[in-house]
């Protein structure tokens, strides 16, 4: 069969993104139509210049300084032969058609791509630029109601606590897990965790208001059980509400005990003084809404002595495709016993660095780490 011809400079021009080609020399050789219209330019105005013309008069202007990094990311990739892919570039100026002397804020990202010749150095570079001024502004937002729908973090009574939370990687910087402190009559203290299916702002909404479900009926019943049987029953009537998971914990400061309640989430995790560590999984019933008929829910108490800690976590902390759950739990209480003696602020950091993969978080994570 003959091989098909390709017309490259065709493919060029499709390509679904800005895309212009340079010289080693840093002189535009080609740009596709997508990249002409992102910089507000004709053909005959980019091809044949030099990548600095367009601010050689105005060296200190923010259009310059984006430039510069440019230029020094494409330098790099002429030394190593290797793709680059620059830090966000924010270029308000960067109008095209239609938006003549609008200046509001704009952002980029850009990749650097060698082109090698026969000779197997490089001939020319590649340069994709893409706008992402709408996923930032996204973001911003998004961030602003994450933090509005979670509790600021204070002291639990005079025990000292810490909280994290880390959206999966393509989340939105938001996501359905979620922690709650609540102060309970008595000496009491309410800590609970927990997980909605799914990423994103649906799932959020939806965290969001599970959450102030939970920390209304957990002060007004007598345990953590009950608590999340109410909850229950509330999940019932919320769309995305179904197979959250919920750790739900009632410690009491006065006789020194855990009483704890698990709608199917992974167990609490009590570290001792001494390093042992204790999986709080004497009393896990069905996620919400996962039975066909709503009833009461189990509970356990433990007790605990001064200095331990108590960590509620979601599954994204510990769980990993292909996996099983032992494993990571494992890992977990293995990092617990290597920096129980840190404050809770260190020891949260020190499990997020040991326990989440380094090449971005596949799934939401949150936990809360107090000092009994």
């Amino acid at each position: 069969m003959t091989e098909p011809k390709v017309d490259y400079a065709a493919v060029f021009q499709a390509l679904p993104g800005a895309v212009a080609l340079l010289t080693p020399q840093l002189v535009y050789a080609d740009a596709n139509e997508e990249f002409l219209r992102v910089v507000g330019r004709t053909r005959g105005q980019v091809v044949g210049r030099y990548l600095r013309d367009d601010f050689a008069e105005s060296p200190n202007s923010p259009g310059a300084a984006v430039v510069r990094n440019v230029e020094a990311s494409l330098r790099r990739v002429m030394e190593t032969g290797e793709r680059d892919t620059m830090e966000l570039q924010r270029y308000d100026d960067m109008a095209g058609p239609g938006r003549s002397g609008v200046r509001d804020e704009r952002y980029w990202t850009m990749i650097n791509i060698p082109v090698l010749g026969s000779d197997g150095r490089v001939a020319l570079l590649l340069h994709r630029v893409e706008e992402v001024t709408e996923l930032i502004h996204a973001r911003v937002v998004a961030l602003s109601l994450q933090e509005a729908m979670l509790p600021a973090l204070g002291p639990v009574g005079r025990h000292p606590s810490a909280v994290r939370y880390r959206p999966a990687i393509d989340a939105l910087d938001v996501c359905g897990d979620w922690y709650d402190l609540v102060d309970l009559p008595g000496d009491r203290t309410a800590v609970a965790v927990g997980d909605v299916v799914g990423h994103g702002l649906p799932a959020a909404q939806v965290m969001g208001q599970l959450r102030s479900a939970l920390s209304a009926t957990s002060r007004v019943t007598d345990g953590p059980a009950r608590a999340l049987e109410a909850l229950g029953l509330y999940a019932r009537s919320v769309d995305g509400a179904e197979n959250t998971t919920v750790a739900n914990t009632f410690i009491d400061w006065n006789t020194h005990t855990i009483t704890y309640s698990s709608a199917g989430h992974p167990p609490p995790a009590l570290l001792r003084r001494d390093g042992t560590v204790e999986f709080l999984d004497q009393a896990t019933d069905p996620p919400l809404g996962a039975r066909p008929e709503h009833g009461p829910r189990v509970q356990a108490t433990v007790a605990f002595t001064e200095g331990s800690v108590l960590l509620l976590y979601t599954d994204g902390l510990v769980e990993r495709r292909g996996e099983d759950i032992d494993t990571g739990l494992a890992r977990l209480a293995d990092s617990l016993a290597r920096h129980r003696a840190a404050d809770p602020e260190t020891l949260a950091d020190a499990l997020l660095a040991d326990l989440l993969p380094l090449g971005g978080v596949t799934d939401d994570t949150a936990l809360v780490v107090v000092h009994l």
